[in-house]
C-alpha cells in the first residue's frame, strides 16, 4: 500500500510533522554519529598517534573536511542527474561503513586510506537526506521551518553521542574500538534506511526511472565505478594538503561555473534574483563556518592540553565536552529557539531570515569572545576553566541556533525543485571551504605559538580567538545591514 502512495498525499499530512521525518532523520542521526565522531578524533588522532605537529594536523584537518564537504556538492549533481537521492544515499552509506572498518582493521596504517573512502561516501549520502526533507512539504507550507528545526534538532543527538562515545573509546581502551564504533552506527542508519524508504514512495527516485533500463543501469554504474577510480586521486591529496589548494580553487571554479550556467537557463528573472538570494546565504554559510569549524581543529588541541577536568561539580575529559557539547546544546535549544521565534511571529516582531543569519555571526563573536577570556580563568595547575569553555560553546550554539535549521529551509524554498540538489550540494560546498579556511586559520593560530610551555599556548590560541571574534562581528554587522537589498531578491520568499 505505501508504495502506491503519492507524492500529494505525502504533502497534505495532519498535524506539524510528516511521518517520513521520523524516518529520515533516524537515518541521519546515524551517519551524525559517525561524522561528528570521526570529526572529533581527527585532528587529536593526528596529533596523539600519528605525531604531526599542531599546525600540519591543522591543515590536514582542514583538508580532510573540505574534501567530505566538497564531495557533497559532486554527490548531488549525481542524485540529480542520475541516481536519484534514494539510491545515492544507499551507495554513499556502504562506501562509509567500508571506510572505518578499514581504519578499525589497522588504525596507524590504514587511516588515510579509511578517511578516502568516507569521503567519498559523505559526499553521496550527506546532502540527500536534507534534500528529501524539503520534499515533504508543499512549496508554501509553513510548517517546512519547524520540520527543519525538528530534524536539526533529532540529528544533533547523533552529533552528541558521536562526539563523546568515539573519543572516549579511542584514549581508554583502543583506537581500533572508535572506529569500529562509527562502522556500527552506520550499519544501523543503513538498515534504517532500507527498512523505512517505501515510505518514501515517489521521493528520491532516479530522474532516469522512465529512461530505457539498460541506458539508465549503465549511467548507475559508470557514477559508481567512477566513485572508486578516483580513489588514488583523493588518497593523494588527503596525504598532502597542498594539493587541497588546488583542488579547493578548481571546485571554486566549476561550482561557480556550473551555478552560473544553471542560472541562466532558468530564463525567468523572478527565479533568477531569487537563486541569487540563496548563493548570498550560502556565501554567508561559508564565512560563519570558516570562524566556527574550530571545534574539531584548534579548539580541539586545546581541549586536549590547557583545560581542567573539572566541569561544575564532576569530571570529564575535555575533549569530550569540546565534541559533544554543542550537539547537546543544539538538542536542548534548538525547540526552544524554534518556540521564540513563534512567539516573536505571533506578536509580528520575528526577525527576518536574514536578521537571523546577521544575528548568528554576533552571538558567535560573542562567543569566541568568551573562548579568549579562558586566558584569565587559569588554576594552579595552568589549565583554564571548562566552565568557561562550556559557556563559550553555548553562546557560539545559540547563534549556529540562528542560521543551521532555517539555513538548509530558506536553500529549499529559494530554489526549483530540479535544482534542490545541485543548491543543497552546494550548500555543502560553502561549508567544504569553510573548513579550508578554518583549516588554514588554525594552522595560523598554532604556529603563532612560538614557545615550549602551556601558558604559551594557551595565549597563542585565546590570541587567535580574540581576532576570530572581530571578523565574526563584522561580517555580521554587514549582513544586518544590507537585509534590505538581501530580501528584495528573495521576493515573497520570508
Amino acid at each position: 500500500m505505501e508504495n502506491n502512495i503519492t507524492l500529494e498525499e505525502i504533502q497534505n499530512f495532519k498535524g506539524k510533522y510528516p511521518k517520513q521525518l521520523w524516518y529520515l532523520f533516524l537515518v541521519e542521526m546515524w551517519e551524525r554519529f559517525c561524522f561528528y565522531g570521526m570529526r572529533g578524533v581527527l585532528a587529536f588522532f593526528m596529533v596523539d598517534q600519528l605525531g604531526l605537529l599542531e599546525g600540519k594536523a591543522n591543515l590536514q584537518y582542514g583538508a580532510i573536511q573540505a574534501f567530505v564537504y566538497a564531495f557533497t556538492f559532486i554527490g548531488g549533481i549525481f542524485a540529480d542527474k542520475i541516481l536519484g537521492f534514494k539510491k545515492s544515499l544507499l551507495f554513499g552509506g556502504i562506501v562509509m561503513i567500508l571506510g572505518n572498518l578499514l581504519i578499525a582493521a589497522s588504525p596507524h596504517d590504514f587511516f588515510y586510506y579509511g578517511i578516502t573512502l568516507s569521503i567519498i561516501g559523505t559526499g553521496f549520502f550527506k546532502p540527500n537526506v536534507s534534500s528529501m526533507v524539503g520534499e515533504l512539504y508543499h512549496e508554501s507550507d509553513g510548517r517546512r521551518d519547524a520540520g527543519y528545526g525538528l530534524f536539526y534538532a533529532g540529528i544533533n543527538i547523533g552529533g552528541m553521542l558521536g562526539g563523546a562515545i568515539p573519543i572516549y573509546l579511542g584514549k581508554n581502551y583502543s583506537w581500533s574500538l572508535c572506529f569500529l564504533s562509527a562502522a556500527i552506527v552506520m550499519i544501523i542508519g543503513v538498515i534504517t534506511f532500507v527498512l523505512t524508504k517505501k515510505h518514501l514512495a515517489p521521493i528520491g527516485n532516479s530522474p532516469l526511472e522512465n529512461h530505457e533500463p539498460k541506458k539508465r543501469n549503465l549511467y548507475e554504474i559508470l557514477v559508481y565505478v567512477g566513485s572508486f577510480v578516483v580513489i588514488p586521486l583523493v588518497y593523494i591529496m588527503v596525504i598532502d594538503s597542498d594539493f587541497t589548494e588546488y583542488f579547493m580553487y578548481t571546485m571554486a571554479i566549476v561550482a561557480l561555473g556550473y551555478f552560473a550556467y544553471e542560472l541562466i537557463m532558468l530564463k525567468d528573472g523572478k527565479q533568477q534574483r531569487k537563486l541569487l538570494a540563496a548563493f548570498v546565504f550560502i556565501f554567508g554559510y561559508f564565512m560563519f563556518m570558516a570562524i566556527s569549524e574550530q571545534s574539531g581543529g584548534s579548539l580541539s588541541l586545546f581541549a586536549k592540553d590547557n583545560l581542567s577536568n573539572k566541569m561544575l561539580f564532576f569530571h570529564i575529559d575535555p575533549n569530550v565536552v569540546n565534541n559533544s557539547i554543542n550537539s547537546l546544546y543544539v538538542v536542548i535549544f534548538s525547540p526552544l529557539v524554534g518556540l521564540l521565534w513563534i512567539f516573536m511571529a505571533k506578536r509580528k516582531i520575528e526577525p527576518n531570515t536574514v536578521i537571523k543569519f546577521g544575528l548568528s555571526f554576533v552571538l558567535l563573536a560573542a562567543g569566541f569572545f568568551i573562548f579568549y577570556t579562558a586566558r584569565f580563568f587559569v588554576n594552579a595547575d595552568g589549565l583554564s576553566s571548562l566552565d568557561v569553555f562550556a559557556l563559550g560553546y553555548l553562546v557560539y550554539t545559540l547563534g549556529e541556533l540562528c542560521i543551521g535549521p532555517i539555513g538548509m529551509s530558506v536553500i529549499t524554498k529559494l530554489s526549483p525543485k530540479r535544482l534542490f540538489g545541485m543548491m543543497m550540494g552546494l550548500w555543502f560546498l560553502s561549508s567544504a571551504f569553510g573548513q579550508f579556511a578554518a583549516g588554514k586559520l588554525g594552522a595560523e593560530i598554532s604556529d603563532a605559538n612560538t614557545g615550549t610551555t602551556l601558558m604559551s599556548k594557551l595565549i597563542a590560541y585565546t590570541d587567535g580567538y580574540y581576532q576570530l571574534a572581530l571578523y565574526s562581528l563584522i561580517a555580521g554587522v554587514v549582513l544586518i545591514v544590507a537585509t534590505p537589498l538581501i530580501r528584495r531578491l528573495m521576493q515573497e520568499v520570508k
